[in-house]
């Protein structure tokens, strides 16, 4: 059974991505669906629900903290790539927040999954390397 924090999360992602598409053109709300489907907790559930909120739709940290509890509004900041930062920094914040790490891991595992796109171009595998590399890093202590 989900909990109460879960099921508003994913009423938020709904809301807020509503008429986005991912890169095959499918409604982007299966990716953060898929990406909390594979975590277990339910303080990390909803910050999958919510990992791309703060990055694609503007949504202000100060709300999911009001809403979900500092520890949250945390997870999500650190998973949320700030303009202009460096790849490699960006992943050494993540893993330093636990659920962060665990969420992406999850949000890379997704990404990296070149099935779901009806032509894949050389941009695409080039980028599943890049992730690739990055749950490498993530998945090491």
């Amino acid at each position: 059974m989900l909990s109460q924090d879960v099921k508003t999360a994913q009423k938020w992602a709904e809301r807020l991505h509503q008429g986005q598409v991912d890169k095959s053109g499918k409604p982007y709300i299966g990716h953060p669906a898929r990406v909390a489907g594979r975590l277990h907790s339910p303080e990390a559930q909803v910050v999958g629900w919510l990992h791309d909120t703060v990055e694609d739709t503007g949504l202000a940290l100060s709300d999911i903290e009001k809403e979900f509890g500092p520890e949250t509004a945390e997870a999500v900041d650190a998973i949320s790539r700030r303009a202009g930062e460096d790849w490699d920094a960006y992943l050494l914040r993540v893993k330093k927040n636990p659920i962060a790490r665990q969420v992406k891991i999850s949000d890379l595992i997704d990404n990296s999954n070149l099935s779901r796109l009806e032509n894949v171009t050389l941009g695409d595998v080039e980028r599943q390397a890049k992730y690739n590399r990055a749950l490498a890093f993530l998945l090491t202590d």
